[in-house]
């Protein structure tokens, strides 16, 4: 079941992409799409369920699910990587890595990091595709026993978290902060918009389980194509105070 409810989301959610289910827009019945991909109301259900919990449609209450958005949310309740963000949300995800190298990092970055202004810091820019299109440019800045091995392994290959994770890096949490900045010179090349297009960036300090700092990043998102979403429950003893 498992496996074709994703299928079927991931049809959806194609259909929607490329504009064949318009924002606004009803989604076939249940027992239509029950019929269509020769399968029970489950797996039917569940696809409709991931849709909404990427704000893509309307939860229906007894009528059909309308198209709210045509960009699936990418969901930060979880510390995900580009790379896992994009698969669940039915994206194929790619990489371009432009430069890296080892130096001394801006004040700002170093303090953030903790280090002391002269320390190496291996920095890298990257570009992240979504299908192949220009996404995300990401400027990361790692302290140099933690990132001194990236520099000879393949950026290109996939997520440097997961590669990280493997070589046994202690990443536990980290603090995002967003907001809107104007495409650069650099970001406006890279991401194939105009000098000046509004571009979601997101500012993310990670820390090991001790707090210590191990990466600082600057990722800017190209706002047409790449969404954020932050969902916050309220617990029952916070409800009582």
């Amino acid at each position: 079941m498992s496996a074709l409810h994703q299928f079927i989301a991931a049809e959806l959610r194609r259909r929607i992409r490329n504009g064949e289910i318009g924002v606004g827009a009803s989604l076939p019945s249940e027992s239509q799409l029950c019929e269509e991909f020769s399968a029970s109301r489950g797996p039917v259900r569940q696809a409709l369920a991931t849709l909404r919990s990427e704000n893509l449609v309307s939860s229906g209450q007894g009528r059909r699910a309308i198209v709210l958005d045509a960009v699936p949310a990418q969901p930060f309740e979880s510390f995900l990587s580009f790379t896992r963000r994009a698969e669940i949300t039915g994206y194929v995800p790619g990489q371009q890595l432009q430069e890296i190298a080892l130096r001394r990092p801006e004040p700002e970055i170093a303090a953030a990091l903790e280090i002391d202004s002269d320390d190496l810091a291996v920095q890298l820019l990257r570009l992240r595709l979504l299908d192949g299109r220009p996404a995300m440019l990401e400027r990361m800045t790692y302290v140099e026993p933690i990132g001194r091995p990236l520099i000879d392994a393949d950026l290109n290959a996939g997520s440097i978290y997961a590669l990280l994770t493997e070589q046994g890096v202690d990443l536990h949490s980290a603090r995002h902060t967003f907001d809107a900045v104007p495409a650069d010179a650099a970001d406006a090349r890279l991401l194939d918009v105009p000098e000046g297009f509004p571009l979601l960036r997101e500012r993310r300090l990670t820390t090991d389980s001790q707090g210590v700092p191990i990466e600082w990043s600057d990722d800017r998102y190209r706002s047409d194509i790449a969404t954020v979403t932050v969902t916050n429950t309220r617990s029952a003893r916070t409800a009582m105070l």
